[in-house]
């Protein structure tokens, strides 16, 4: 699939790709010879807020980058930083690209400062900005060729998610968790109403959404705050939550199979990746409905790929969304009926086909 999605991304960002099939990684330099073969790509990788592990978008970039390593043979190594800021990152991938690790994925708008910074600072090193791109300060884009920038239809993803949950349910009641009030979040959140709106007018679904059970926690990895929040809801009567919150939605995960091994009929709506595995409760079912999924993982593994074979597409602003198979819900959805899955798949093709469009505004929906 990866594969194919990279010769897509050929057709509809225009960069040539050498070959059709898997490079051919460079030899590592083990002779006396310094000349004999060139050095193996070291792929380094920083984390935004949360760790490694946080079963979204960190997690799901390094995932790519790992794959790509495997199949590859490439060396990898990632570094948390100690804080969030600008310095903070700039440390970090200095330390990096100190240590030959010369191809530097950064997941998160807010790495644009500093990699407008290292852009220039690291000439000969390349980087790939995931869900931002460099500027001064001011949001003035500057792409030098040794930086690709890479964004995602969130609102899409949301929508598939939304049309989905509210198909499944039937009637109910819906809430949404967002880490810190940013446009990829907000794209979530606003393309997941859609979602349920388009199913209450199209199929008569009656599900509910109420303005108080949309909330912005404001932090990507505060775990607690994200269980009391989606405890308050679920006790207030809300069926379903879609948690776009990283480590917060985490907490909203363990609420609900908390609540599920008492017997309690809750769901969550994953994000980013495939959380199904992170929401399995007593050593079986799971409490993921199903996932508004970024492929976040084929975005750094295609970089990677096309880095070897010497086609790296510097200097471009790129969007994966459905038209390039960017985005969409899991290959399985085991919680979903498979009339459910055909429904969401025909939206998906209307997307495809542009006969269906989704607004990244928030327009007259819910904050």
């Amino acid at each position: 699939m990866k594969k194919w999605l990279a010769l897509l991304l050929v057709v509809v960002f225009v960069f040539a790709v050498s070959g059709c099939g898997t490079p051919t990684p460079p030899a590592d330099d083990t002779g006396d010879d310094a000349g004999d073969a060139p050095a193996a790509l070291k792929v380094g990788m920083v984390t935004d807020a949360g760790t490694i592990d946080d079963k979204s978008f960190n997690q799901g970039t390094w995932e790519g980058i790992l794959l790509a390593a495997t199949d590859f043979g490439l060396e990898t190594r990632y570094l948390q930083p100690g804080g969030t800021t600008e310095a903070d990152y700039i440390t970090e991938i200095g330390n990096l690209v100190d240590a030959e690790f010369m191809f530097v994925v950064c997941p998160g708008f807010k790495f644009e400062t500093a990699i407008f910074d290292v852009q220039t600072r690291y000439p000969d090193a390349k980087f790939v900005l995931i869900d931002g791109f460099p500027h001064a300060g001011d949001w003035t884009p500057v792409v030098n060729d040794n930086v690709v920038s890479i964004f995602f239809t969130e609102h899409e993803s949301g929508f598939l998610a939304g049309l989905a949950t509210a198909l499944q349910l039937g009637e109910g009641e819906v809430g949404f968790i967002g880490g810190m009030e940013i446009p990829p979040v907000q794209k979530f959140n606003w393309g997941f109403q859609q979602g349920v709106l388009y199913a209450n007018e199209n199929y008569d679904t009656n599900i509910v959404m109420n303005a108080e059970n949309f909330i912005y926690q404001g932090t990507f990895d505060d775990v607690a705050a994200g269980q009391v929040l989606a405890a308050a809801m679920y006790d207030k009567g809300v069926d379903a939550i879609f948690a776009a919150a990283g480590g917060v939605g985490v907490g909203a995960i363990n609420e609900a199979k908390t609540r599920a091994s008492a017997g309690e009929n809750v769901w969550i709506i994953g994000v980013d990746v495939d959380q199904y595995a992170e929401g399995i409760y007593d050593g079986a079912s799971s409490i993921i409905l199903t996932s508004a999924m970024k492929y976040i993982d084929v975005a750094a593994y295609d970089m990677i790929e096309a880095e070897l074979n010497g086609a790296f597409p510097g200097g471009q602003i790129l969007t994966f969304d459905a038209s390039n198979y960017g985005i969409g819900i899991p290959k399985e959805n085991p919680n979903l009926d498979p009339e459910v899955v055909e429904k969401v798949a025909a939206a998906f093709a209307e997307m495809q086909a542009g006969t269906l469009a989704v607004s990244d505004v928030q327009g007259d929906l819910i904050k």
